[in-house]
């Protein structure tokens, strides 16, 4: 629930800017946006490579767990 929030604050700020100039959304805002893209898509595939290390028995559950943790708190969208 609390990530819905955080997630529904950011975009609410994110569509309030949204009345800002283009120079603004070519410069600063779009550079933000483009960042917190990347970390998100880099959570992804951090995601999918620890689930196949775990499915091909090269991480046990207790390893999973733990990157999943720490993949978790350093991502919005999981």
């Amino acid at each position: 629930m609390k990530k819905i929030l955080l997630v529904s604050i950011l975009l609410s700020m994110v569509f309030g800017l949204s009345a800002c100039s283009g120079a603004f959304w070519t410069g600063a805002g779009g550079g933000t946006v483009a960042t917190g893209a990347g970390y998100e898509v880099n959570s992804k595939i951090q995601m999918d490579r620890i689930k196949k290390d775990l499915d091909e028995g090269k991480i046990n559950q207790a390893e999973y767990d733990i990157r999943k943790d720490q993949i978790k708190r350093m991502s919005i969208a999981y």
